[in-house]
């Protein structure tokens, strides 16, 4: 009987587990054509090599902008 309880509790705990990372995946896939069109202004067919690209130079910008802030907010 414990085993069969114990093995109810994983099959359970797996299938939330399932559960929210389909939610998770189709989050992402709904998100990333909209985050990819306003980062690069590019189209939807770019390369995966262009769009990492655009992703890469998105942060820096935003790394910039961050240490800027940070800089800012340090001096007196």
């Amino acid at each position: 009987m414990r085993a069969a309880l114990g093995l109810v509790g994983l099959l359970l705990v797996l299938g939330i587990v399932l559960f929210n990372a389909r939610q998770s995946a189709r989050q992402l896939q709904a998100a990333s054509p909209a985050a990819a069109g306003e980062a690069a202004s590019a189209p939807e067919a770019a390369s995966p090599r262009a769009r990492t690209e655009a992703v890469r130079e998105q942060v820096q910008g935003l790394m910039d902008q961050a240490a800027q802030r940070a800089s800012e907010a340090a001096a007196p």
